[in-house]
């Protein structure tokens, strides 16, 4: 992977140049390189936050079938009650 790279200069607190510092030695890389990887997850982060649906509209796409249609749903049902049977103990079925 091939990129220019810009050269910068920045002020960092004590403490922060001290986590680059160890995390640079722990993982064999420049501090640059800590940095783009810190920069590069963070975005992803954000992008990803930013994409997801606010609480109440995750909610009503759940009730609304979260994406599974009626057939896939029914076909599901009757995996899951399969298995529940084919788990139960003896005093179970003796009730039954």
């Amino acid at each position: 992977m091939s990129c220019s790279l810009t050269r910068t200069s920045m002020s960092l607190d004590e403490m922060t140049i001290k986590a680059l510092d160890s995390l640079s030695k722990k993982w064999s890389i420049s501090k640059a390189a800590v940095v783009r990887l810190a920069v590069r997850n963070l975005r992803e982060k954000a992008d990803l936050e930013e994409n997801m649906p606010a609480p109440l509209e995750a909610l009503d796409w759940l009730q609304s079938g979260g994406g599974l249609v009626a057939e896939e749903a029914a076909e599901f049902r009757t995996e899951v009650e399969a298995e529940r049977k084919a788990k139960k103990y003896w005093w179970e079925e003796a009730g039954s």
